[in-house]
């Protein structure tokens, strides 16, 4: 496989190939590639260890540094997601919550790698889309809540 022009590169202190194996059970689309070991000792990390690890999440390719502890993730960087309903928008955020992640607002939550996700409806995006009342009825929705409630959203929207 040819290596994409742009590349997403997440850093993790040592669980890339952990967190890349969970994104490609987790997301359709998505996919472990190349694992590369180390060709030699490096600041966190000897010999052999696992230091990159090619992945695809939702058709996005990306790749997963192992560089040890000096840098973490932060809300600056989120993959966002969009599902088409209910029971999509539950199953990603269970999986990322259930498995030692985080919940957070408006549709967000970080998985236990640190990496923050937007797990957000369509039918949220078509109404901030839509604008006008439609919009703001809906964003008031969304502000308060953490899973977004797609049957909130709709009655939000319908005013």
């Amino acid at each position: 496989m040819a290596t994409a022009k742009n590349t997403i590169c997440l850093w993790y202190d040592t669980d890339a190939e952990a967190a890349a194996s969970f994104y490609a059970e987790t997301f359709p689309d998505s996919w472990v590639g190349a694992v590369t070991r180390a060709p030699g000792g490096y600041p966190s990390g000897k010999t052999g260890d696992v230091l990159t690890v090619a992945f695809t999440v939702s058709g996005i390719p990306c790749l997963g540094l192992n560089g040890g502890p000096a840098f973490k993730h932060n809300e600056a960087f989120s993959f966002q997601i969009a599902t088409d309903d209910q029971q999509e928008t539950d199953r990603y955020w269970n999986a990322i919550v259930g498995n030692g992640g985080q919940e957070s607002a408006c549709g967000w939550c970080k998985d236990k790698w640190g990496v923050n996700w937007q797990i957000t409806p369509r039918v949220l995006i078509e109404a901030l889309d839509a604008g006008g009342d439609e919009a703001r009825r809906a964003f008031a929705a969304m502000m308060e809540m953490t899973k977004i409630d797609v049957a909130a959203i709709e009655a939000a929207r319908r005013g």
